[in-house]
């Protein structure tokens, strides 16, 4: 009978510990998760405040919790790029794309290629870009540029041109004039002037109107 009671008693303290055991592991993923979500607010708050160390310690952090975390390997690239450190910046958004491969991601590999001369790659990293992406006025214009650099004078222009109607700004007009002045194209030059020029009146703010009191007769 002893034996019986010692049997129940341990399968009932077994059972009771598996209980135990299911809570703490049911807490883990909560328990990282807010680590993770405390180590991403430092990160932000460390970039915004330019205290690179802070950033970069906590953003480290989280790849030692997340070795494949691609966000965490993007915003590493940035903090490296603010610094000038070029090359870990390049190997942050190499990581990062090969991840997860995103518009962000790879727009910024091609920033940092740009930055440091290398634009056969830069351009593949924009093309990549645009492939997911090609709603955005500055993809575009990036692109162009390295065009520029690659002398593909055409697909320059075309990419300006792009950027221009999904964007009308005084930046993306102002790009595309330079383009068609520096290549003697008087007529296109004449258009995108006189738009950049509706451009301007309509953004300048009109003086506003003084009203006098009206006179009332007594």
């Amino acid at each position: 009978m002893l034996e019986l009671l010692l049997l129940a008693a341990f399968g009932f303290y077994a059972y009771k510990s598996s209980d135990v055991r299911e809570e703490e592991l049911s807490e883990i993923p909560r328990r990282i998760g807010d680590k993770l979500g405390k180590l991403w607010d430092i990160a932000h708050q460390g970039m915004r405040e330019n205290r690179f160390l802070r950033a970069e310690k906590a953003l480290l952090t989280i790849l030692r919790i997340d070795e494949r975390n691609a966000a965490a390997y993007n915003r590493l690239g940035i903090l490296y790029a603010k610094q000038k450190e070029y090359k870990d910046a390049i190997d942050c958004f190499e990581i990062a794309s090969s991840i997860e491969a995103t518009p962000s991601s790879l727009h910024n590999l091609g920033l940092i290629y740009f930055e440091t001369e290398n634009y056969e790659k830069a351009a593949i990293a924009f093309e990549q870009a645009l492939k997911l992406e090609d709603g955005l006025a500055t993809r575009h214009i990036a692109y162009a540029k390295v065009q520029e650099k690659l002398g593909n004078h055409k697909l320059m222009i075309q990419e300006l041109i792009r950027a221009a109607e999904l964007e009308p700004s005084q930046e993306s007009y102002t790009l595309l004039l330079k383009a068609y002045e520096g290549f003697d194209m008087a007529a296109q030059a004449d258009v995108i002037r006189e738009k950049l020029q509706r451009l301007n009146r309509s953004s300048t703010p009109r003086p506003k109107r003084v009203l006098r009191p009206r006179r009332v007769v007594v």
